[in-house]
């Protein structure tokens, strides 16, 4: 099974390698997990590989994106200026059309069909990231989110050697009763907890899938440092 790099060394040692290449994969936490960090590891790495890279970024502008792989020393900016990163401006323009809305800020500003986030991704794309996918749940009911995610998920990888990451936020994870989970070809839960052994706050990291991986389920003590994520 071919396998790419998480851009994480330590986290590639414990899920055989690395991220099963030409699937699927799920990134899910609470605000403040280290989501979008993940996904700069990830990027990073696949730039560096000189693969041709997505990201579609439904939360944030891509200069702050930029802005912030460089403070952590894993720097997007120049494969973003030499095209080999694409960062779609998904927020901006979703921003802008309800700003532009004859009746204002209103529900139906967020509608999109989750496979026509698809059309982001051409051909001979390597890795695509989405950040935020769970943005497009709002309106939806448990039965579209499914037929709809299921759909995106198998356009995606059937596009020959592309590997996806979604990133989903808890709250659009509850409300959709973590269906996307069952998608995917791996996932990774992040979390913010109490040690009950030191009183502090930490953050965790559980594999819960990964398939044709050996796994541990015991929750993975890291950290955010200056130059990134840090297994303990």
């Amino acid at each position: 099974m071919k396998r790419i790099s998480s851009g994480i060394p330590e986290l590639d040692e414990r899920i055989g390698g690395g991220y099963i290449a030409g699937r699927v994969l799920l990134i899910t936490g609470d605000t403040g997990t280290g989501k979008t960090t993940f996904t700069i590891h990830f990027l990073h790495r696949a730039c560096l590989e000189d693969k041709k890279c997505v990201l579609v970024a439904t939360e944030e502008l891509p200069e702050d994106i930029l802005d912030l792989s460089e403070m952590l020393g894993l720097g997007l900016t120049k494969y973003y200026e030499n095209g080999q990163l694409t960062i779609e401006r998904s927020f901006q323009n979703r921003s802008e059309k309800i700003q532009t809305s004859k009746f204002g800020f209103t529900p139906e500003g967020l509608e999109i069909e989750l496979p026509t986030l698809s059309d982001y991704v051409p051909e001979g794309t390597n890795v695509v990231v989405i950040d935020n996918i769970g943005v497009f749940t709002l309106r939806l009911s448990i039965q579209d989110f499914r037929d709809q995610f299921d759909a995106l998920n198998f356009i995606l990888s059937t596009r020959g050697d592309c590997t996806t990451m979604f990133v989903m936020d808890d709250t659009a994870c509850k409300m959709t009763h973590n269906l996307a989970n069952y998608s995917v070809s791996g996932s990774l839960r992040l979390m913010v907890d109490e040690n009950p052994y030191t009183g502090n706050i930490e953050r965790y990291i559980r594999i819960p899938k990964m398939r044709r991986t050996c796994l541990s389920l015991n929750p993975i003590r890291f950290e955010i440092t200056s130059s990134g994520i840090k297994l303990l």
